[in-house]
């Protein structure tokens, strides 16, 4: 029973250790981190760099707080002045 058990400890050893060997283990070359000695065989990426500020409507929002630039308005002009009602009692 015990030696049963020796061999297929072995055994068992023995095909983690070549499936170890034989997958794309990652490597270290000159400093990088390398995922498998087949890296070179596929085309590069490229990744177009981000803007200074991730969101662009809140940083408006943050230099223009009034919302003139929304509105359309000029920038240190007086806020156009909204029409005034109906007067109660006149028809």
């Amino acid at each position: 029973m015990r030696t049963n058990r020796r061999w297929l400890a072995s055994v068992a050893a023995l095909l983690g250790l070549t499936l170890t060997c034989s997958s794309g283990c990652q490597t270290v070359m000159g400093g990088m981190t390398l995922p498998s000695g087949r890296y070179l065989d596929h085309y590069p990426q490229y990744f177009a760099p981000d803007s200074a500020h991730p969101l662009p409507r809140e940083l408006a929002s943050q230099e223009d707080p009034a919302g003139e630039a929304r509105r359309g308005a000029v920038p240190g002009a007086a806020a156009p002045v909204a029409p005034a009602g109906p007067v109660p009692g006149q028809r």
